[in-house]
């Protein structure tokens, strides 16, 4: 890939960590659960860390980390950080998965088709990351689950 093709799908996934940032700062200031609140708290700085890191490589490809990304993925992160507690719990966590999988579905496509040791480095930590915050929900929902069908 060259430089412009790759700046592109970084901007893509810039937005997607700033929408993910907003996401999970939301979430846990609606959420009652404290150890979820705080969980939900680190999940967003890490992924803070990933739209700093994303916006250093593109910077560095000679590109600018995209201003609609950011201000487009803020205002959907605040929106479905909203909307999606009003479904439960349950539903909240099944939803930051699914984006936590397309995430990690489009960093191992990148890493690739990219081919660059120049981005290697990052799109793998941020890859190992959105692994380990699908695995922490996952179990969470499982818990829930069970503790749902102790009570019935």
């Amino acid at each position: 890939m060259n430089n412009q093709e790759v700046i592109a799908k970084l901007n893509w996934f810039y937005s997607l960590e700033v929408h993910q940032v907003d996401i999970y700062k939301t979430q846990s200031n609606l959420v009652n659960d404290e150890y979820l609140s705080r969980a939900l708290r680190k999940f967003a700085d890490i992924e803070q860390t990933h739209v700093e890191n994303i916006a250093r490589l593109i910077e560095r490809l000679g590109g600018t980390p995209t201003v609609i990304g950011e201000v487009v993925g803020e205002i959907l992160g605040k929106i479905s950080g909203r909307i999606v507690p009003i479904t439960g719990l349950e539903n909240q966590l099944k939803f930051n998965v699914a984006l936590e999988k397309k995430a990690m579905e489009d960093y191992k496509d990148l890493i690739l088709k990219a081919g660059r040791e120049d981005i290697f480095e990052t799109l793998w930590n941020n890859l190992l990351d959105e692994d380990l915050h699908t695995a922490w929900m996952v179990n969470k929902i499982e818990e829930l689950a069970k503790n749902q069908s102790l009570k019935a």
